[in-house]
């Protein structure tokens, strides 16, 4: 109990100081704090489309989150969900664009299924040098996310782009996550999003995989001891993780834009990562903190359309709360060590 109630404490102190930052933001914009406020709720539940867009825009950030936490909880720190949603927007394209007649809903989960194997395959690669030769899965990620961002380039100048159009962009894809909020663009996705948090929370805490997994990232020498392939436990959590990435990209894409382009996923692969640790790696956690960044984008949006506030001011933030978080990690070290200290 006195856990939580500690947990709590840093949730609300950490929350004072991100507002406390905001304040001074929209001070130093020429603004009134109070009448930004307004705007910003207003932004989010004053209207059907406002709440909706929250929705929309939090779930590639929970799919995305829910594979890297997967990881982080299993010792693969991937920072290269921005390249796996790529990918999947790629395969799920080669497959909408099937000329093959068939129902429409046998076509979307034919384009999911490949675009999470795409995203899983495309994390298999670190995952199986950091497995099996030890090389940082950190760095191959980072570096795997521009090769996918280009590779996206170059398909849709050539084999899938629109031939009626000189824009580097594919054609319109005729498959489509349905809509479930009409008129607004909410869409299946989200539904989709919500039954990954309850899949993974199963996986992770009900089943012996989810067990090793845990094992695995905790600590390694004990897994072996205990008789865990940790090899194949790496392998499997690369695979998971980008897999859920590349359902992601492929959910933005039949779900919102419709087409492939460049700039399909708008950074959500990074800020996705920020999602995972603020949600302290729990599939309950990364849902809530999806939706508060989902949350806190839109009021932005709203508050520069209607006050001129920059909407920049979500990036300071974003970069403030990320120094929160080292700094908390960086206590936390701290106090563990003077226990150990004081324990010798």
């Amino acid at each position: 109990m006195r856990k939580y109630t500690v947990q709590v404490a840093r949730a609300l102190v950490y929350t004072g100081l991100t507002l406390a930052v905001a304040t001074l933001l929209i001070l130093g914009a020429g603004a009134s704090p109070l009448q930004c406020a307004g705007v910003f709720i207003r932004g989010i539940f004053g209207s059907l489309n406002g709440f909706a867009e929250v929705l929309v825009k939090a779930a590639p950030l929970m799919l995305a989150g829910l594979g890297i936490s997967i990881g982080f909880r299993s010792g693969f720190f991937n920072i290269g969900a921005e390249g796996q949603m790529y990918m999947g927007a790629i395969a799920a394209t080669v497959v909408a664009m099937w000329p093959v007649q068939m129902p429409s809903w046998i076509h979307v989960t034919l384009a999911m299924a490949a675009a999470f194997l795409a995203g899983g395959l495309w994390a298999f690669i670190p995952g199986i040098l950091k497995a099996k030769f030890g090389i940082s899965e950190i760095i191959n990620t980072l570096m795997l996310n521009y090769i996918a961002f280009d590779l996206t380039g170059i398909l849709i100048r050539g084999v899938l782009q629109d031939s009626t159009d000189y824009l580097p962009q594919s054609p319109a894809l005729g498959p489509e996550l349905a809509g479930i909020l009409a008129p607004t663009r909410l869409h299946a996705g989200f539904l989709l999003a919500l039954l990954m948090v309850l899949a993974v929370w199963w996986l992770m805490e009900h089943t012996p995989t989810g067990f090793e997994l845990q094992v695995v990232g905790s600590n390694k020498r004990a897994a072996r001891c205990l008789g865990i392939n940790v090899m194949k436990s790496i392998v499997i959590a690369s695979c998971l993780g980008g897999g859920l990435a590349g359902i992601a990209g492929a959910g933005e894409l039949l779900g919102i834009q419709h087409r492939l382009l460049e700039g399909l996923v708008g950074g959500s692969g990074y800020t996705a990562i920020l999602v995972a640790l603020l949600g302290r790696n729990n599939p309950w956690g990364v849902l809530a903190a999806s939706i508060g960044f989902a949350a806190l984008q839109v009021g932005a949006n709203t508050m520069q359309r209607q006050m001129g506030i920059p909407a920049a001011i979500v990036s300071i933030l974003t970069g403030f709360i990320v120094i929160l978080l080292l700094c908390d990690a960086l206590i936390l070290k701290l106090i563990e060590k003077r226990k150990v200290e004081g324990a010798a």
